[in-house]
């Protein structure tokens, strides 16, 4: 299946979709499940699920900042790639350097994440905006989601060799410690060399033209862009939607892992439903993008949204339930639910803003997507948390997440369907 997609790809496509195969593994890894399990070994237990939340949001909020001056700059012609490869190599190298943490070191492992976020959203940023440059308008929910879809692929390869050797680490002669360490090494080591076809195959096809005083210009770009933004009426709805349910689901898989943890699901559990996850994921994902070709994009996402809806009430009753063999089996329930919506509601979220948004400054533009997207994942973690700490029970931090779905799915539904509006 996985030759025959890629067959059907241009170079440029296939090197685009094989970031997301590069990338991912640092998702599953670092964000999602095995570096949140060794920081909840080395955190104090009373702080492990509010710190973990306001790490997210420090990093987020960073990245939300800069990134839609960054993204207007990268606009000129030559740049986008150079601000890739920066934040790219951030990214990579502040995940090596997790190899250095060690035991009851939760500060400096807690600044090296949030480094390694700044580095992988950054990055992101400007990898979304090679969409416009790597395929056709046409083509653009199914390049998306076919880049979802094999990221949740090539995730699961470093991660099943991270949990057999942490599995294994006594028989090998290592500490449980020690092996997850070169897990880290593996996943930074696993990022870089599959983004190398990015890196050599990938170009800017579309920009403005170079200035004087290209920081000052940018600016001026900017505050143009913000000044007239009522001319983009749909990408301005689009995104205030977004934010929203996009923020709903950066926060379930950002708190998934201490939530989880903290309702009594074991960790060997929780790590074999992750790994779960990233495999039912890969052919739903594509099913979404084949799906949206027929029904539309705009309609699939509600579809997903109605998913994650159903995820945050089976979360919320979940603690509730005291026999733990039927709370292990609801969690592998919501768990599939997530898989077979996270990857599709992030494609098509990608694609129709590729769609709307003009080409040559289509790195401002995912700038602003960026800030939305990173705002909002400032805001969910940081829901969590407080809900979590001031009530003490983290089943009323999920609950607040429902809401983000409801605003944003109306939100959609008022602005109608984005498809029909174009920018080029």
């Amino acid at each position: 299946m996985i030759d025959t997609v890629m067959k059907n790809m241009t170079r440029e496509e296939r090197s685009w979709v094989t970031y997301d195969w590069a990338n991912s593994a640092y998702s599953i890894v670092i964000t999602t499940a095995i570096f949140p399990l060794f920081y909840e070994s080395i955190a104090p237990t009373e702080i492990y699920v509010s710190t973990w939340g306001y790490a997210n949001s420090v990093a987020s909020l960073f990245v939300a900042i800069l990134a839609p001056v960054l993204g207007t700059i990268a606009d000129y012609w030559g740049r986008k790639k150079k601000f890739f490869s920066f934040f790219f190599l951030i990214g990579v190298i502040t995940t090596v350097s997790l190899i250095l943490v060690g035991d009851g070191q939760w500060m400096l492992g807690l600044m090296l994440y949030i480094g390694s976020v700044i580095g992988f959203s950054g990055a992101n940023l400007f990898y979304d905006s090679f969409l416009v440059d790597v395929t056709s308008r046409e083509r653009m929910d199914w390049i998306s989601a076919a880049g979802f879809g094999f990221g949740y692929v090539g995730s699961t390869i470093p991660f099943i060799a991270g949990i057999l050797l942490i599995l294994f680490a006594e028989p090998l002669g290592m500490e449980t410690i020690t092996a997850t360490r070169i897990t880290f090494l593996i996943t930074g080591a696993w990022w870089f060399v599959f983004g190398i076809p990015l890196m050599k195959n990938v170009k800017q096809v579309y920009g403005v033209e170079p200035q004087a005083h290209p920081i000052r210009e940018s600016f001026l770009r900017l505050g143009r862009t913000l000044k007239h933004v009522r001319s983009y009426k749909p990408v301005f709805i689009f995104l205030i939607a977004y934010f929203f349910y996009i923020d709903g689901v950066d926060t379930i898989i950002r708190m998934a892992t201490p939530i989880a943890l903290a309702m009594g699901i074991e960790s060997n559990t929780l790590l074999i439903v992750l790994l779960a996850i990233q495999i039912v994921a890969f052919p739903f994902a594509l099913l979404y993008g084949r799906l949206a070709e027929r029904f539309g994009a705009w309609r699939m996402l509600f579809v997903g949204i109605a998913v994650y809806v159903g995820v945050v009430l089976v979360a919320f009753f979940l603690p509730s339930i005291e026999d733990m063999k039927t709370r292990t089996v609801l969690f592998w329930v919501l768990s599939m639910m997530v898989a077979s919506s996270q990857g599709g509601i992030q494609a098509l979220s990608r694609s129709i803003y590729g769609r709307l948004i003009p080409k040559k400054n289509s790195a401002e533009f995912f700038g602003f997507y960026n800030i939305f997207g990173k705002f909002a994942a400032i805001m969910g973690p940081f829901l969590v948390a407080f809900f979590t700490q001031i009530t003490g029970q983290e089943r009323f931090g999920i609950l607040s997440v429902l809401l983000l779905f409801a605003i944003g799915g109306t939100i959609l539904a008022i602005g109608g369907d984005p498809d029909a509006y174009s920018m080029d």
